[in-house]
């Protein structure tokens, strides 16, 4: 198993280098840079920049340089410093942006991927259980419905229904006196306060596909040969159901897990403007908008770090519930 893990960490820094040179190279191909877009912004108000003003900024913003001497100079000082460049359009160090964003993504995906889980998973395995049964046609509907509403609509009904019926003030993941503050306990409970209203919007999606996944799993396990010999040894019907068939049908589930995990923080981009909330969202929108290329790349950067975290967790729980997958990884 150890060797196993290591494996697989040893494939995330190829990775990550790869990730990290070609989102630094794919925001730059965009004709003109952070530099022409103030030329163009200050010529609408009527205040015009001389070539000479153009090129002494992008000497200053280090834009004048080839692009994978740029790269160069940004990927070293993150590996050695942990500098993430600085901001044009914030006028401030990336760090000083990002790490709070990308805080509130992972707790907001953490608790999204929960909900699925706590939801998707019971469901399933009840609806594979009592196939075309009324409650199966039920979930069954319930699941289609969750697929087919964008997230950005049922995050407008949700929005209604908690300032209508529960008189909560909605946008933001804080009130208004905990935007600013310093953490505590306080502002701890009014971040859970405001949380279920993303959790239940960016889980819906992800809830409905992974209850068709598992009960169609499940219900392809049931008829086994395996299933049937271990009844007829007498055992009984919950015990076997959750040692066997339920962990095979987990297997697929598990192996996409990644694909759930990287679905909610690049799917919560639409969900963040509507609800006003304080994640990487809409501050990447901002930045390729922009071409702020270093807050843009450390962003992406740090998503696909989370990325390859998924894809490792998918991993390890898939070589943990299938002991032959890490037999066979050696």
């Amino acid at each position: 198993m150890l060797r196993f893990i290591l494996r697989r960490l040893i494939y995330i820094i190829p990775t990550l280098i790869a990730v990290s040179f070609i989102s630094f190279y794919v925001i730059a191909l965009p004709p003109g840079d952070f530099v022409d877009r103030m030329a163009i912004e200050a010529a609408n108000k009527g205040d015009y920049m001389t070539q000479a003003e153009i090129e002494t900024l992008r000497e200053v913003y280090g834009l004048n340089q080839p692009l994978i001497v740029q790269y160069w100079s940004w990927i070293t000082d993150i590996i050695f410093y942990g500098d993430f460049g600085y901001s044009f359009s914030w006028q401030q160090p990336v760090s000083d942006l990002i790490w709070g964003r990308l805080g509130l993504t992972t707790i907001l995906s953490i608790a999204s991927l929960i909900f699925i889980w706590a939801v998707a998973i019971p469901i399933g395995i009840y609806s594979a259980v009592k196939r075309y049964s009324l409650s199966d046609y039920v979930f069954t509907t319930l699941g289609f419905i969750g697929v087919a509403v964008p997230n950005f609509l049922l995050a407008l009904v949700m929005m209604y229904v908690a300032y209508a019926h529960f008189g909560q003030a909605v946008g933001g993941l804080f009130s208004p006196e905990y935007v600013e503050a310093p953490w505590s306990w306080a502002r701890v409970l009014d971040l859970l306060g405001h949380l279920w209203i993303p959790m239940v919007v960016l889980g819906t999606a992800g809830t409905a596909s992974v209850i068709r996944t598992i009960r169609a799993n499940l219900i392809d396990e049931l008829p086994r040969p395996y299933v049937t010999a271990a009844r007829a040894k007498g055992m009984g019907e919950t015990r076997l159901l959750v040692k066997y068939p339920a962990r095979q049908a987990l297997n697929p589930f598990v192996s996409g897990l990644n694909d759930i995990f990287v679905d909610l923080i690049s799917g919560s981009t639409i969900v963040s403007i509507v609800l006003g909330l304080q994640t990487t969202g809409p501050l990447l929108l901002d930045a390729l908008k922009t071409q702020d290329m270093h807050m843009a790349a450390s962003f992406i950067l740090m998503l696909s770090v989370l990325g390859v975290i998924g894809t490792l967790v998918s991993d390890l729980l898939l070589a943990w519930l299938d002991p032959r997958i890490r037999y066979a990884q050696g």
